[in-house]
């Protein structure tokens, strides 16, 4: 809803990252309204505090490191030299600024009636004004949370953005919630506007309403209005300005792909806040992206930067290896001799070795640049992954076609990405190097280094609202992040990850299990293992589940009965003519289970003890996938609900 109302809108919000260091500044969560104050030098004081700047920033008085409370304060930590010195800006200086050094570069990309449009970033700052003015006007307090469900778009954007500039919370919400999961997060933020996609979103939070007592307006961005009532509106500013979008100009040096859901802090990061300061343009993709519609977009789009969570790189590994099956005897040849030279090639970049094997020039023209265009990832110059582990043999088999991907570490309480990689310094399996301006270190480490991750940083959260318990749980009396992984350092500073703390199976013999690496080389051993999740803690031995990989069905990602050629493959190899996981089960042909015994048995031939060997499998009837409650919005395994899932078959395997 479009507010015509040209008072000023001028808050000040400042993003929850924490200031850590020799402390000077302090800053109160929302937004400020003192854009007519100087900068102002902070005081001398002792016990640890330094010098340092405000920029039009109201100073609230302010001990603690962390709070729980929606208006509480928190101190703004500055280190004396290197990027935690920097002077701290808020969102809506930031992004002033970025208007300012390029107001007509692309901000935003998006395919509207299957054309793209765009706006500049001129335009994308007077929107989320624009969107600030309407939610003041639907009643919008101060602290109160504006939820956002849907999937990726200028609007979710704009009214994120907005929703700060107004001095009030953006909560993101999955758009795969169900209506008692988005009544919990409008509930906690005490939201008085939630801004919806379409007509699904919409009946979502009609069938809750009357439970969300802060709730002022409901705002439904996309198709026309199914249910009529007082407090429901479509944004009509978007609607308004689509007539005035312009097409892709040259101007945006920067591009990237948005897919993996907004609510996720490496998605805002990547998507929202870093194209933001460095005037970056940001390109929807389709809904259905994770379907297999996102290569059309890369093709379409060629961003110069690429963030895929590890299950995303996965699927495109599988896919060119369905592609390359097909193709030519010669073909492969070429393949697998391009591929060996690009892989000793990422190594030596990798150490710094400037060597250039024999033939890399050929093997660039016949193989690298034709696969980097097919993906739609010639023009990219920086691939990136996270939110989850990733195997070594996903790594190698990018690496070997000179797509070098680098490992980015963090989590939301640190406002995305502590460590990180790039191609002047990234390791095979190592997440990268602790970011500029931050600290890390390992606590209480055992005999071979690891423990547990511990962060320091500008970067880290105020607290988990209104929940002082957790809080306390999270950072420690002397101000550390506990991130409840388990890694260590490499004599060279790269960190890399061994286990978390809440996953390691614990046995009935008292062995501590990492299940990570032990399930990546299952899923190595194997090609036609899609998940695989190790079961053990508190049991007598090890056993585990297996998926098998399938079509996906491309409406809702359900996983399909039909095997992926991958599959088929595999099987047609070892006596089984099966095309359905079904077939599969019914069979049970010897042959083929006995070839998924010995890929068990080649991962146990490693294990460094017993304990550590699966002495039992079962081969489940359906893959795992978002739909169905296995994975997590970004594909990430949640252990906890296949537990529960699948019971009946673990307590099987105990049975004396």
């Amino acid at each position: 809803m479009e507010i015509q109302n040209d008072s000023p809108v001028n808050p000040k919000q400042v993003t929850s990252a924490q200031e850590r260091g020799n402390p000077a500044d302090v800053a109160q969560s929302g937004d400020f309204n003192n854009s007519n104050s100087k900068k102002k030098k902070a005081p001398d004081t002792e016990g640890g505090t330094a010098k340092g700047t405000i920029l039009s920033i109201k100073l609230a008085p302010a001990t603690d490191l962390w709070t729980t409370l929606k208006n509480g304060s928190v101190k703004l930590r500055m280190e004396e030299t290197c990027c935690g010195g920097v002077s701290p800006l808020t969102v809506t200086q930031m992004f002033q600024k970025t208007v300012d050094l390029c107001g007509d570069h692309v901000a935003i990309g998006f395919k509207q009636e299957k054309q793209w449009k765009t706006l500049t970033f001129a335009q994308y700052y007077a929107e989320c004004r624009k969107a600030a003015k309407s939610f003041l006007k639907l009643g919008l307090e101060r602290f109160h949370g504006v939820g956002i469900l849907g999937f990726n778009s200028p609007e979710w954007l704009i009214a994120n953005v907005g929703a700060i500039m107004a001095g009030g919370l953006a909560v993101g919400i999955y758009a795969t919630n169900s209506p008692e999961a988005c009544k919990y997060v409008a509930l906690h933020c005490e939201a008085n506007i939630l801004v919806v996609e379409n007509a699904n979103q919409l009946k979502k939070i009609l069938e809750v309403q009357n439970q969300l007592p802060h709730l002022k307006a409901i705002i439904q961005y996309k198709f026309a209005l199914e249910v009529r009532q007082p407090n429901i509106y479509m944004l009509t500013w978007t609607a308004n300005t689509a007539g005035k979008m312009v097409d892709i100009k040259p101007a945006a040096r920067e591009k990237v792909v948005s897919f993996l859901p907004m609510s996720h802090i490496a998605a805002q990061m990547m998507d929202i806040w870093i194209p933001m300061k460095f005037g970056a343009a940001t390109y929807f993709a389709e809904p259905d992206a994770l379907k297999g519609s996102l290569v059309n977009t890369l093709r379409e789009v060629r961003p110069t930067a690429f963030l895929g969570v590890p299950r995303v790189w996965e699927k495109i590994e599988e896919k060119m290896k369905e592609t390359s099956a097909g193709s030519s005897a010669l073909k492969r040849k070429i393949a697998i001799w391009a591929k060996d030279i690009g892989l000793k090639a990422g190594y030596n970049n990798m150490y710094g070795n400037t060597h250039v094997p024999c033939g890399f020039a050929l093997a660039n023209s016949l193989v690298f640049k034709k696969v980097r265009v097919l993906l739609g990832l010639d023009h990219c110059t920086k691939y990136f992954t996270g939110a989850a582990p990733i195997t070594k043999d996903t790594l190698e088999f990018f690496l070997s076609l000179r797509i070098p991907i680098f490992e980015l570490y963090g989590m939301s309480e640190s406002t995305g990405p502590h460590t990180v990689s790039q191609k002047d310094f990234f390791r095979m399996t190592s997440c990268g190097k602790t970011m500029d301006g931050c600290k890390t270190k390992i606590d209480k480490p055992d005999e071979l280094g690891s423990g547990e991750i511990c962060f320091w940083g500008r970067n880290i959260f105020m607290g988990y609202l209104n929940m002082g318990e957790q809080t306390r749980e999270a950072i420690d009396k002397a101000g550390w992040l506990h991130s409840g992984d388990l890694g260590k350092f490499d004599e060279d500073d790269f960190l890399y990850i061994t286990g978390r703390i809440k996953e390691l199976i614990i046995t009935a013999g008292g062995e501590n299990i990492a299940p990570v690496p032990i399930e990546d080389s299952v899923k190595s051993k194997l090609p036609i293992i899609s998940n695989a999740m190790l079961i053990g803690d508190k049991r007598k031995f090890l056993s585990m589940l297996l998926t098998l990989k399938c079509y996906m069905d491309d409406e809702t990602g359900a996983p399909l009965d039909a095997l992926a050629p991958t599959s088929v493959v595999f099987c047609h190899k070892n006596e089984c003519p099966a095309t359905f996981v079904s077939e599969v089960l019914r069979k049970h042909d010897p042959a083929f289970y006995k070839a998924i015994q010995d890929g068990i048995d080649a991962v146990n031939s490693k294990a460094t003890s017993n304990a550590q060997k699966i002495q039992k499998w079962v081969i489940l009837e359906k893959d795992f996938s978002i739909i169905g409650g296995e994975l997590g919005p970004t594909m990430k395994l949640r252990r906890g609900v296949v537990l529960k899932m699948y019971k009946d078959i673990i307590e099987s395997f105990y049975v004396d």
